[in-house]
């Protein structure tokens, strides 16, 4: 079928607006009617370079909508389900997935081959196979994805919202539930608000953390941060670090998570800084493949017994945690309507980005008719 997707066919360039061509579903296959997809940051490293993938590429990686079509032996799902997409996909039988880490199963090797999960590409454009962002693309109305990426959801809940719990939201609540740990009157510190930091502070406030520090440097995010439940504000990690010395006693903060739009290893002490004994520092943050350089003091982290631990999907279970997500938003326990700050229609993804950039955005959104 004929249908229009946002490709990326040259690191460094806008995304390209035009129509392509998109394949009938394989066996294991389904294909989805979208009605939104999130403009999330990790699109934005494909743009960069930051992320290393296959170019050309249709991004995007949150959506919800519509079963249209079934492959042939697909078992989960039918015509007319409604799903979530999930960026990691679950198998159900890997290691990982059967031992409760599906952020982790074996298939999640392939999400940045620009490849299907059940082999080749689906999109084809100007004479070339175009690969999709984590196996799904869906800055396009229209996606064939495998069965292990789409999840099924409640009918009631409304598609264009549950679309952000298929990274951004499960991201940054499962950072400070999962990865974090976070307890009953705990002290956490977030670095960076944005569309992932803000809700690993609804994490934190859901897990009963008394004080939330969120610490970033664009007044309008530092604002946005308090309705989702931060108590203190900081605009900098040198600011933080008295500010929690204050509130905490001297005890400094139990978890802090690092969510800026990019981690790099200069972060790393300053945030270690701002935890006490046995805390841990998260590394949700999406760094640049080749940054390998991180400074931080080896004695600080063995005398005071801290953690450092990456995180992946918030540590979170996909086909567990996104309808227990939905389930939370739709009885008043999590804000999804408030994340999304502008929507866009698929022409206007570029200045979708350029907002994210100028740090007017904490969603952006792109809906579809």
């Amino acid at each position: 079928m004929k249908t229009r997707a946002a490709v990326l066919w040259e690191v460094g360039k806008e995304w390209s607006v035009e129509e392509v061509d998109l394949d009938e579903p394989l066996a294991g296959e389904v294909r989805v009617k979208l009605a939104s997809s999130g403009l999330c940051h990790s699109d934005e490293h494909l743009l960069t370079g930051d992320l290393p993938s296959p170019i050309p590429i249709v991004g995007g990686h949150e959506g919800a909508g519509i079963v249209e079509a079934v492959g042939p032996g697909v078992s989960s799902l039918k015509e007319g389900d409604h799903v979530v997409l999930g960026f990691i996909p679950s198998c159900g039988r890997c290691e990982a997935c059967s031992t409760g880490h599906q952020n982790l199963c074996d298939l999640g090797a392939l999400i940045l081959s620009g490849e299907e999960l059940a082999g080749g590409q689906r999109i084809h454009a100007k004479g070339h196979d175009i690969g999709t962002m984590c196996c799904l693309g869906t800055f396009s109305p229209y996606v064939v994805v495998h069965e292990s990426s789409a999840i099924k959801i409640e009918d009631y809940i409304p598609l264009d919202k549950a679309s952000l719990v298929g990274c951004g939201v499960t991201t940054g609540v499962g950072s400070a539930i999962y990865a974090g740990g976070t307890r009953s009157g705990d002290t956490v510190v977030v670095v960076g608000c944005g569309g992932i930091g803000v809700n690993a502070i609804q994490g934190a406030s859901i897990a009963g953390a008394s004080q939330i520090v969120a610490v970033e440097p664009v007044p309008f995010k530092l604002e946005q941060a308090k309705n989702f439940g931060a108590t203190h504000f900081a605009s900098s990690i040198e600011d933080a670090l008295p500010l929690v010395q204050e509130i905490t006693w001297g005890k400094l903060a139990n978890v802090a998570i690092i969510t800026t739009g990019v981690a790099t290893g200069d972060l790393l002490a300053p945030t270690l800084g701002l935890v006490g004994k046995m805390g841990k520092v998260v590394v949700t943050a999406i760094s640049p493949w080749l940054q390998s350089d991180v400074q931080l003091s080896l004695l600080d982290l063995t005398l005071y017994q801290k953690e450092i631990r990456g995180s992946i999907f918030g540590s979170a279970n996909p086909r567990y945690d996104i309808p227990r997500l939905l389930k939370w938003y739709m009885d008043g326990r999590l804000k999804l309507d408030e994340l999304i700050t502008r929507t866009y229609v698929l022409d206007e993804i570029n200045q979708g980005y350029q907002d994210m950039r100028d740090g007017r955005n904490i969603r952006g959104m792109i809906t579809f008719d």
